[in-house]
């Protein structure tokens, strides 16, 4: 009988970790949890509005058709629509973003740890990649143009390029409802308090006055 309960005991275990290792957003228990934004419930993700409050704009949102401010340094605009824009996403594990890339525009090398991402090019032509985990940190990447789709797994680092002369727009839709966005470059150099210069001269093997030249532009 022991024996039976280790071996059940243990069953479960591989089963949880499992399903913990895989898992992205919780599944729906219901209809819809549209986002109660002024609940002060903290938990992981967002407490539902009562039911005879939601309204059918808790579902919509307008202003996709309107490009981005792409005059920044990387010269690119990500205008995102998750649960912060639209309540009735929430516990739906999905979200879309609209990119715009001026000339020779990037989105630079970031990762969205709780998503996977697939990206449809709406207009012009983007060179992206991903590259794989330790040790290996393969490189794949390609050339896309108009209508072209390309899926960047979850988790991984990539980036979209526009190296061409005319401007670039893509669609993304993502598997979480708040996929969460780490830029390498801001997260590594524009860190507040910073990250100690013995640190990050280590890391990349450069000298310190190349970090400090780097963490200034941040």
């Amino acid at each position: 009988m022991a024996i039976r309960v280790l071996l059940l005991a243990g069953a479960l275990l591989v089963l949880a970790c499992s399903h913990g290792a895989t898992a992205s957003d919780p599944s729906l228990l219901q209809d819809f949890c549209v986002a109660d934004k002024t609940s002060p419930v903290h938990l992981n993700g967002l407490a539902c509005k009562a039911a005879k409050e939601v309204v059918v704009e808790d579902f919509y949102f307008s202003g996709l058709h309107v490009a981005g401010n792409t005059t920044n340094k990387q010269g690119s605009a990500v205008t995102a629509v998750n649960v912060a824009q639209i309540g009735g996403l929430n516990t739906m594990g999905v979200s879309l973003v609209r990119i715009d890339y001026t000339l020779f525009g990037l989105n630079p090398p970031h990762t969205h740890l709780r998503s996977t991402e697939i990206l449809t090019v709406l207009e012009g032509c983007l060179h992206v990649g991903f590259v794989t985990s330790n040790p290996e940190n393969k490189h794949f990447d390609k050339v896309l143009n108009k209508g072209d789709v390309f899926v960047f797994p979850k988790g991984l680092v990539h980036y979209q390029n526009n190296n061409r002369t005319s401007n670039a727009v893509a669609i993304a839709a993502l598997s979480s409802q708040n996929p969460g966005v780490i830029t390498i470059a801001n997260a590594v150099f524009g860190a507040e308090p910073s990250i100690p210069a013995g640190i990050t001269t280590k890391a990349f093997q450069v000298e310190k006055s190349t970090v400090d030249r780097i963490q200034a532009q941040f």
